[in-house]
Order: C-alpha cells, then sequence, then structure tokens
C-alpha cells in the first residue's frame, strides 16, 4: 500500500483490484467450463454427462471438416487482414494530409466501425437478395440476370471478405492515423534532401516508424479474423455447402445444430489451443519490444 496514503487512494486501488478479478473470471470461467465440457458426451448444456476422456478430440481431429475449417478460417483471417492493412494505410496516409474538411472526412470514416454487425448483415442482405436485392435488380437492369449471391461457395466467400473489410478497415486506420501523428516531419525533410522519392520516404521513413504499430494490428486483426463469428453467420450461416463454415461456426453447429456439446467444446478448445501457440510465435518472431528485437 506505499504511496496509497489516503482512504480515498485506498478506495480507487481496491476497486481496479476488483475490476481486474472480475474481468480475470469473466474471462477465465468460460473458458474453463469449455475445456470441462470437451471431456464429456453431451446433447445440451443441462442434459446428463458422461466422461468420455480425449474421444471427443480424437473424434474431431479425424474429421476432415475440422481441418477444412481449420484453412478456412486461416485463408479468411490472412486475406481479410491483408486488405485491412493495404486499405487501412492507404486511408491513413490520405487523411493524414492537410485538405479542406479533413476533420469532417475523419468523422464519416468511422461510421463503418461504429455500425452494429446485424446492420450490416441487414443492409447486405437487402442489397444481395436473389428476389429484390437493389445489386441484384442493378445486375438483373444491365443484362447480368440476377446473381445468386449466397449460392456459390467463392462469391459467399468473397461476400463475407468484402463485408469484415468494410466494417474494420477504419479501426486499422484510426490506428495507423495516430502512428503516423507521431512522426517527426524532420524525417521526410531530411529524406528528401537526400533525393528520396514517395516511395521511398514509405518504405524506409513511414514503415520503420509504424513498426510497433503494425505489429500490434497485424496480431489483432489476425486474431479477430479467425475467430470471427458473427459477420459470417447473419450473412451466410457457414454456407454454401459449408464454404464459409470456419471453426467457430463449427463449434456453433456441433454444439447447438448436431447437439453434440462435447465435440462442440473440442472445436472451441482446440481452436484456442492453436491462437495461443500462434501468437506464441508470433511474439517470438516479432518482440514489441524494440530492444529484445534488436
Amino acid at each position: 500500500m506505499r504511496g496509497f496514503t489516503t482512504p480515498t487512494d485506498r478506495i480507487i486501488l481496491a476497486a481496479f483490484v476488483l475490476s481486474v478479478v472480475l474481468v480475470g473470471a469473466l474471462i477465465a470461467v468460460p473458458v474453463l467450463h469449455a475445456v470441462q465440457l470437451s471431456f464429456y458426451q453431451a446433447q445440451s448444456f443441462v442434459s446428463e454427462r458422461q466422461f468420455v476422456g480425449l474421444a471427443n478430440y480424437t473424434r474431431v481431429l479425424a474429421d476432415p471438416l475440422f481441418w477444412k475449417a481449420f484453412a478456412l478460417g486461416l485463408g479468411f483471417a490472412v486475406v481479410a487482414m491483408g486488405l485491412q492493412l493495404v486499405l487501412g494505410i492507404g486511408f491513413a496516409m490520405l487523411l493524414n494530409r492537410p485538405f479542406p474538411g479533413r476533420a469532417l472526412v475523419r468523422g464519416a470514416a468511422v461510421l463503418p466501425y461504429l455500425l452494429p454487425t446485424v446492420v450490416i448483415a441487414v443492409t447486405a442482405h437487402w442489397l444481395l437478395d436473389g428476389a429484390f436485392g437493389l445489386f441484384t435488380l442493378w445486375a438483373q437492369q444491365m443484362g447480368f440476370g440476377r446473381p445468386a449471391w449466397y449460392d456459390h461457395p467463392v462469391s459467399a466467400a468473397l461476400l463475407v471478405i468484402i463485408a469484415s473489410v468494410w466494417t474494420w478497415t477504419p479501426f486499422v486506420t484510426i490506428t495507423f492515423l495516430a502512428g503516423l501523428q507521431t512522426i517527426p516531419s524532420s524525417l521526410y525533410e531530411a529524406a528528401r534532401v537526400d533525393g528520396a522519392g514517395a516511395w521511398m520516404r514509405f518504405w524506409h521513413v513511414t514503415l520503420p516508424m509504424l513498426k510497433p504499430v503494425l505489429l500490434v494490428v497485424v496480431l489483432l486483426r489476425s486474431i479477430w479474423m479467425f475467430n470471427k463469428f458473427d459477420i459470417v453467420w447473419l450473412l451466410t450461416k457457414g454456407g454454401p455447402l459449408g464454404a464459409t463454415e470456419h471453426l467457430p461456426v463449427l463449434s456453433y453447429r456441433k454444439a447447438f445444430n448436431q447437439f453434440d456439446v462435447g465435440g462442440g467444446a473440442a472445436v472451441a478448445t482446440l481452436s484456442f489451443l492453436v491462437l495461443s501457440v500462434m501468437i506464441a510465435i508470433y511474439f517470438w518472431r516479432f518482440p514489441l519490444d524494440d530492444k529484445a528485437a534488436s
């Protein structure tokens, strides 16, 4: 309690410790419960359970659908995160330049990030519905017939990626914009004196200075995209024919549609373990501490 001499300071410290404990419990309890369920066979969360040990894991790992869902989730995370990075850095550099109405444009750029996912999904359905969707009607008027946006595996996967990129690129843009504003202008002036063009200034000044931000954004966006459930479920429900069924959707289907709670918990636990390993490798390969990296 050194440094916390007044009653007010001690109350603030106690409130902080209590909040940390509560947040930790809200995270740890569901995770531990899911891990526990993965060792049992049950048809619902309230039905009688039968301990089966590692049988759920053996069954899940032997299922080709698990590996297909894993590959889809990995591809979805890589493509969506890559597009968000490219667009986010580009928009951030544009918004960092002075132009009339910049503050208004910056505020408008945040709007997709503020919208609830269900609003985005409903809007996408309204635009792409096969019978009365606005884009469908436009395509028909231009002589392309009625595109079945949700019926083809490639187009369904692209819709999920486009919706995710549209929703989360503003977060990446804001993050990089904040990083750009911390770069001293003297570095760019020195690069211009040395004869560096726009691309060389970006490659040798902007990117190195944004490296800490870039590492954090890549980590966060990869985790969130790999685990993203709501936008996929609301748009395609994992279809058509499992073309967009990644691990979160597979876990949900097993637990709530196939009444295989143990199998769904095993898929969720394996997904958690895979992410944990990936995060550990990422921190080992790209340490956030510059001293450790050197």
